[in-house]
C-alpha cells in the first residue's frame, strides 16, 4: 500500500494562510527547494485542494512535473474554470469526486507514494477517513494572530511520532511525525 504524506507550511501560531489566503510570510529558499526536489522522487501522486492550486497558479504555476497532479473541488463550475485555467497539462486532473474515497482507492493501486499539499479542509477530509500516514510541518518563524488554521474538523484524537527534526537555515523548523495506528 502507497504512503500518503500530508506537507504544510505553517506559522508559529499554527495558520497555513492569512486569512484572505495570502501566503507573503512564506521563506521559500534554495535549501527548501533541495528538500522538496528530493522528496518529490519519493512520489509519483500530487494532490491539493482547490484553494492552493488557486494560490499556486498566481505564482505562475499550473502543476508539478514528475508527478500526477490532482486537484480537488466540490464544485462543478469551479471545475470547469479550474481546467480552462489550466490548459492542457496531461500531468493535472481537476476532481470532483468524494475525496477520500478517490485517495482510498489511489493509495491501494501501486506505484510510488502520494503526497498532499496544503488545504487544510482537504487534509481534515483524509485524516476523518485515517488515510494520511505521515505529517511534514515547515514551522516558520512568524505569528500571523489570525488565518486560515492548520487542522480544522478533525472528529478524533490523532496520535503522531516524530521521527525527524531539521532546523534550516531560513529559521524555520521541518518537523516529520508518523500517524500511529
Amino acid at each position: 500500500m502507497r504512503k500518503v504524506t500530508l506537507g504544510l507550511a505553517n506559522s508559529l501560531d499554527n495558520f497555513i494562510a492569512r486569512q484572505d489566503g495570502g501566503s507573503d510570510w512564506l521563506h521559500w529558499s534554495s535549501e527548501v527547494a533541495e528538500i522538496s526536489a528530493a522528496f518529490m522522487k519519493t512520489v509519483d501522486v500530487l494532490v491539493m485542494g482547490r484553494k492552493t492550486y488557486e494560490v499556486m497558479l498566481a505564482a505562475g504555476e499550473t502543476s508539478y512535473p514528475g508527478a500526477t497532479n490532482y486537484v480537488f473541488t466540490r464544485s462543478a463550475k469551479k471545475a470547469a474554470a479550474l481546467r480552462k485555467r489550466a490548459g492542457k497539462k496531461t500531468n493535472l486532473k481537476i476532481v470532483s469526486d468524494d475525496a477520500a474515497a478517490f485517495i482510498g482507492q489511489l493509495k491501494s493501486t501501486s506505484g510510488k507514494d502520494i503526497v498532499v499539499f496544503g488545504g487544510g479542509e482537504l487534509a481534515s477530509i483524509l485524516f476523518n477517513a485515517d488515510l494520511i500516514d505521515e505529517v511534514v510541518l515547515n514551522v516558520h518563524p512568524v505569528i500571523l494572530g489570525s488565518g486560515v488554521p492548520l487542522f480544522s474538523k478533525i472528529e478524533r484524537q490523532i496520535n503522531l511520532e516524530l521521527f525527524k527534526v531539521k532546523r534550516l537555515k531560513n529559521s524555520c523548523i521541518m518537523l516529520s511525525y508518523r500517524v500511529q495506528r
